[in-house]
This record gives structure tokens, C-alpha cells and sequence, in this order.
């Protein structure tokens, strides 16, 4: 496949300065994790926030970090769009006989990323270690779940960015809104937002599909086996993004570079 053509090509490209690709890689656990330490001393003054304990919230932004870091290495190709159009290189991709969706995903993957998901991965088994869960195997498929609709997500929002550089030729800061701002808030329960807040993050961009409907149910705060496939809503979040990068593409007149 075609794509995975492109994963091998450009690892084996950035593997050529190992030493590079380490230290970027290790730099990326620091980051995220100061954030969790601000979490932690967070808890240390407060025991719980709105019924939710340190690790059940550690829950969400394990999840959560899981899902941004996995879209930033195998979406970034939309996230750097804007490159694409100034330099003029998506008018050859527009000739070359293969979808435009597969050739930007591929033009570009960030794999220094595995620092990032590495520490939420170590943070989301332990908060695993730390809750009290009644496993099933719908728990356990919720929980994979939430991980792919939240790459979906964000990955949407990615190409939605993109897709205004087609009129904006650079990209717009106002996108880092909905994903960094977007994994921010999604890194604790949306409840504790004000209401506004919760609608737009639950009916517009579907974070609250993937960690805090779903988590409800896995924690055996709400029993309602529907909230465990909550996260299949924010899966379909990508069917209109998808639309509206189609519409885009055709719209796209060349910036003559």
C-alpha cells in the first residue's frame, strides 16, 4: 500500500541522524508530563473534581495524549499543509494518479512523536493500576475505541486546517483552538466546563465522545451500555471533514509558484 510506502521511506530518512531523532524523542516526554505534574499537585489540594479522583482523570489524559500524539506523527502531513501550497508542490500532486488525501497524509510523518506517546502510555497503565474497573470485553473495546476516534478527531480538524489554506494560502493559528486547546480541555472531564463550553466540545468537535461519555460508562459512573460506543460518533467526525477537503480541492486555484 501505498501509504505505508511513504511511513517506511521517511522513518528510514529520519533515523539517519539517530542521535537527532533520540534526543527530539526524549525532549517530547518532558512536556506533556510537566503538564501532568501540574495535574498531580493539582489533586494533592483538591481530593477529587466534580466526582472524578486523580487517576480516574489520569484516565482521560492518557487517552487523550495517546490519540494527539498518534495523529501528530501519522497526520502531520495536514497539519504542515500550508508548506504544500506555497511552494506549489500540491499542484503535482494533483497530477499524480492517486488520492490527494493518501499523498498529504504521506508528504510528511513526525515519528519523534514517541517520546509524547510513550510517557501517556506509562501514565494510562498506571492510572489503569490505580481505578476500580468491572472488566468486560465491551470496557475493553471501549477503551480502544476512544484511543481511534480520538486520532480521528484530530486528524479531521488537521484537514479542515488544510483545507482553508487553499483560500488562505497559510495556515490559520486560530485551528491550534481545536487541537491543542481541544486536547487541553479533553485532558479532564468536560464536565467541570460551563455549559457552553461542554455543547461545543460534545456536539460540534466531539471530544466528549471519546474520553468523558465513554469513561462514565467504563467507571461505572452511568450503567447505560450506549455511552461505552459513544466514541463511534467521533469516528464519523472525519465523514464531513473528509466532504469538506473534497470541497476545497476543487476550489483550489494554484498560488503560480
Amino acid at each position: 500500500m501505498l501509504y505505508w510506502k511513504y511511513v517506511k521511506i521517511l522513518f528510514k530518512s529520519q533515523l539517519e541522524y539517530r542521535t537527532s531523532f533520540i534526543l527530539l524523542s526524549i525532549g517530547q516526554i518532558f512536556v506533556p508530563f510537566s503538564v501532568f505534574l501540574g495535574m498531580y499537585f493539582l489533586f494533592q489540594r483538591f481530593n477529587e473534581i466534580k466526582g472524578f479522583t486523580l487517576w480516574e482523570v489520569a484516565l482521560c489524559y492518557g487517552i487523550i495524549h495517546i490519540a494527539f500524539s498518534l495523529s501528530e506523527c501519522f497526520a502531520r502531513g495536514f497539519d504542515n499543509f500550508s508548506r504544500l501550497v506555497v511552494t506549489g508542490d500540491f499542484d503535482r500532486i494533483l497530477v499524480r494518479p492517486r488520492s490527494t488525501i493518501v499523498q498529504v497524509l504521506g508528504s510528511q510523518f513526525e515519528f519523534t512523536r514517541i517520546g509524547r506517546l510513550f510517557q501517556a502510555v506509562v501514565i494510562f497503565i498506571i492510572a489503569l493500576t490505580k481505578v476500580q474497573i468491572d472488566w468486560n470485553i465491551i470496557k475493553i473495546l471501549t477503551f480502544i475505541l476512544m484511543i481511534i476516534s480520538g486520532i480521528f478527531i484530530f486528524a479531521g480538524i488537521y484537514m479542515i486546517g488544510a483545507t482553508l489554506c487553499f483560500f488562505t494560502i497559510e495556515g490559520l493559528e486560530v485551528i491550534n483552538i481545536l487541537t491543542d486547546g481541544g486536547r487541553e480541555i479533553s485532558q479532564y472531564p468536560i464536565n467541570i466546563y460551563k455549559d457552553w463550553v461542554k455543547k461545543l466540545f460534545t456536539f460540534v468537535i466531539p471530544y466528549g465522545v471519546v474520553n468523558y461519555l465513554p469513561l462514565l460508562y467504563v467507571l461505572g459512573k452511568n450503567n447505560q451500555v450506549i455511552y461505552a460506543f459513544t466514541p463511534l460518533l467521533g469516528i464519523l467526525f472525519i465523514i464531513p471533514c473528509i466532504l469538506i477537503w473534497n470541497y476545497g480541492v476543487k476550489h483550489y486555484l494554484s498560488t503560480g509558484s
